[in-house]
């Protein structure tokens, strides 16, 4: 067992991010809770007394990644460090978790994350940045964010059962935070520098369904807009349900100048039979008559999904159908998965997958599919002019992104702006497309955050 420092030493610490958005708001909480407690962050780990890892656990392969990370964190820290796993992986699995790596110092789940100090041996030094009897982790203060975009997290766990996805089972049902505690998130958040906030959440379009509020999400995005005073340039919403994309959702979408017209669809495939075996809602032409309906109103607007591929029972006929569906959608992004079969979902019994050698063909096939599409939509954009919000720099150039680029998620724009700082909106002009990337040229700053 390792020794911690001693009272009068600085301690440090060092936190590690695996997984979806969701989690790094989780992180910048951690954070926020550490630094509370006394700690000082470092961005290196063999510097820190106190490696947290937020781990993954929605796939076989996410909880791979994780314990991976925990190793290799484990052999690169410093003599004496503690090392703490939190996070989905240690919510799901955390007895396991702990028998088996005992490089770990703890295992951390969710009830525990704000007080990851303590669980690691640390006496809290002080609380007095933490607001008194707060000890709930989704409305703790956050950490002040090194980007000029943030993601907020608006609601915890889901209420639906999808087939195939075992986040319900340790992320628990839905739990929509106040909209007032959102708006002051988001208010503190651009007052710190952000340009652009993404809003995520397990099922982002049924926020406020659990306290009797269904449809809430559009008067939270008026509520939001109000923001635009202040320094708010952009508003973008991640993991819409296709069942509940429509108005006064889309419409207040559409409406409102700080909502881009980005949507993200959790589509997951297009043939009807493959999603009620999923337990999900709509088919290709369901979601072609909301793509279309929305492109009537906005033929600008950008869209996004991603798909299971190799489900149990998917054939070649479900296969074709959702070759036919990219053809006609034409998504500018799309993501493609393996199915993972998870212990204690519905899907973990069904037999009839297809044989792993198929799944990759597919998988090549669909590729071979949409990468034109985006390539194409990417190239149609050379010649025409965008508005670049500046995220950073990069090799001597200047990185953003238009409304149709999620970060971290999407492509990116690079131009030739080093006078521009991270915030900065810069009109431009594309001059060139290269995979999901494109080149453009500045022509002036339009708003600065």
């Amino acid at each position: 067992m390792t020794t911690a420092p001693g009272p009068d030493v600085a301690r440090r610490f060092y936190v590690e991010t695996l997984g979806c958005p969701k989690n790094v708001v989780d992180s910048d909480r951690i954070v926020a809770s550490l630094v509370a407690d006394g700690l000082v962050a470092t961005g290196d780990p063999s510097e820190a007394d106190l490696v947290v890892v937020n781990t993954c656990a929605f796939i076989e392969p996410a909880r791979e990644e994780s314990i991976e990370t925990i190793l290799g964190l484990a052999a690169a820290r410093k003599e004496g460090a503690r090392l703490v796993a939190t996070g989905c992986l240690a919510e799901r699995s955390g007895a396991e978790l702990a028998d088996a790596l005992p490089e770990l110092d703890a295992v951390v789940g969710f009830a525990g994350e704000t007080t990851i100090a303590s669980a690691a041996g640390f006496a809290p030094v002080t609380f007095r940045t933490r607001p008194t009897g707060v000890r709930d982790l989704l409305e703790l203060p956050r950490a002040v964010p090194d980007a000029p975009w943030a993601y907020v997290k608006i609601a915890e766990g889901c209420d639906r059962a999808c087939a195939f996805c075992a986040i319900p089972s340790f992320r628990g049902k839905q739990r929509s935070r106040r909209p007032d505690a959102i708006e002051a998130e988001v208010a503190d958040l651009v007052a710190r520098g952000v340009s652009e906030v993404v809003l995520v959440a397990q099922d982002l379009a049924w926020y406020g369904r659990d306290v009797d509020e269904p449809g809430a999400l559009a008067p939270l995005l008026r509520r939001l807009d109000r923001l635009a005073t202040d320094g708010l340039a952009r508003v973008r919403l991640l993991y819409l349900y296709p069942s509940e994309v429509r108005d006064p959702l889309v419409e207040t979408m559409l409406e409102l100048p700080t909502v881009v017209p980005y949507f993200d669809l959790s589509l997951q495939h297009a043939s009807a039979g493959l999603l009620r075996g999923m337990k999900r809602w709509g088919s290709g032409d369901r979601f072609l008559e909301i793509i279309e309906r929305i492109r009537t109103d906005e033929p600008a607007a950008a869209f996004r999904s991603s798909f299971i591929v190799g489900f149990p029972g998917e054939t070649e006929r479900d296969h074709d159908e959702l070759l036919a569906f990219l053809d006609a959608a034409a998504l500018d992004w799309a993501g493609f998965f393996a199915f993972s079969r998870e212990e204690g979902t519905a899907a973990a019994s069904l037999t009839g997958a297809p044989a792993d050698d198929v799944v990759r063909e597919r998988l090549r096939e669909l590729a071979e599919v949409q990468e034109p599409i985006t390539a194409g939509a990417r190239a149609a954009l050379v010649d025409t002019r965008v508005d670049v919000l500046i995220d950073g720099f990069e090799d001597g150039e200047a990185i953003g992104r238009t409304y149709r680029e999620a970060p971290e998620i999407d492509g990116v724009v690079r131009l030739d702006a080093e006078w521009a700082r991270p915030g900065a909106i810069v009109e431009a002009v594309v001059t060139g497309s290269e995979g999901p990337d494109l080149e453009a040229r500045p022509l002036a700053v339009v708003e600065v955050a």
